[in-house]
């Protein structure tokens, strides 16, 4: 019991980690580790996965916002498109083929993973509009935060409100037909279609990951998927891990994080196209 609660204390530490610094929650690093690793039934991966997001956020969003580092607004504004998408989602549930979605959404991801690796070869964070958004202006969704990498305070516009919500709603969709996660299409959203810089996108995307799952751990509670032997020492791990990784995430360089988040993007996307496809991986 002792070797098992430890064990899970330091996976949850480096989800933990790794989830803050990428804004992608700790449930997808949770879920290979205890199923493959450790032979664990996905049942209780998937309860311990809701716990390892909703830890993450906790434990990096307090971090971030002391820091000034997420952008509130923008995650409010599109927690709302997520809500609505899941709830619609789950309403529709055996209405498609769930084989189409997955290579739909699974193209999605690997477009994206594309559009990012053009960002790191271009070198360019932000790009200022020579026209700002009308709408962006009009929510107050620009914003700034201070990078301890580059040391100085960088300003950004954010644009294309429609194209993230629709991404965000798509999100939620697939969250509630499907029932996988959605920090990676939290921050396509943001970093690939509202041009924020992609720390600001990772911030905010712990946050509103946070949200989201809090919303369905009730569920997962009653229906007895989430074991306190395992949960408590994950959590634990996961809100130090997550504390840490928010520090050294705004301590990064930009490309760094990009270049880790491309090849998770890529796994992800081709994992969602096979699936479709009946090929498990």
């Amino acid at each position: 019991m002792l070797h098992t609660a430890l064990l899970m204390l330091c996976i949850g530490i480096f989800a933990g980690v790794m989830g803050a610094i990428l804004g992608i929650g700790g449930g997808m690093i949770i879920t290979p580790i205890v199923t493959l690793a450790l032979g664990m039934d996905i049942k209780y991966a998937i309860g311990a996965s809701i716990i390892a997001v909703i830890a993450t956020s906790s434990g990096s969003t307090i971090a971030f916002l002391r820091d000034d580092v997420l952008n509130l607004r923008v995650a409010m504004f599109l927690e709302i498109f997520t809500t609505i998408g899941a709830i619609i989602g789950a309403l529709l549930t055996g209405a498609f083929n769930p084989m189409i979605l997955y290579v739909l959404f699974g193209a999605l991801l690997v477009f994206s993973s594309w559009n990012m690796y053009r960002k790191l070869r271009r070198g360019q964070e932000v790009l200022k509009r020579v026209e700002p958004d009308k709408l962006a202006e009009k929510f107050k969704f620009n914003s700034s935060y201070y990078d301890k990498n580059l040391h100085k305070q960088i300003d950004y516009q954010v644009e294309n409100i429609p194209g993230g919500a629709a991404i965000m709603f798509g999100a939620g969709l697939a969250s509630g037909m499907l029932g996988i996660g959605s920090g990676a299409f939290k921050v396509m959203a943001m970093d690939g279609a509202m041009k924020m810089p992609l720390k600001p996108s990772s911030a905010t995307s712990n946050l509103m990951m946070g949200v989201t799952a809090a919303a369905s751990a009730t569920v997962y509670f009653f229906n007895g998927s989430i074991k306190p032997e395992i949960a408590v020492p994950l959590a634990l791990g996961i809100i130090g891990g997550a504390t840490v990784g928010s520090r050294i995430m705004q301590l990064l360089p930009a490309k760094i994080i990009r270049g880790i988040f491309i090849p998770i993007l890529l796994y992800l996307g081709l994992q969602m196209i096979l699936k479709g496809f009946g090929v498990t991986i």
